[in-house]
């Protein structure tokens, strides 16, 4: 896609800026999709060795629902 438009005063694309917008959008949503990954990872970790902990002392650890 590129910014020049043939019909417009300026030959500015209006769709352009959408284009930009909806592209930096995305690039955040990446990221943001990227670092809750990472929490999730790291709480799974934590709720393993909890229930490893809690087992090793005889304590019975209740299914997922």
């Amino acid at each position: 896609m590129n910014n020049y438009c043939a019909f417009s005063k300026d030959h500015k694309c209006i769709n352009w800026t959408d284009y930009e917008m909806t592209r930096y959008e995305l690039e955040e949503a990446n990221d943001l999709c990227h670092g809750n990954w990472i929490e999730i990872q790291h709480q799974q970790e934590y709720i393993d060795l909890l229930q490893e902990t809690l087992r090793q002392h005889g304590i019975n650890v209740p299914s997922e629902y």
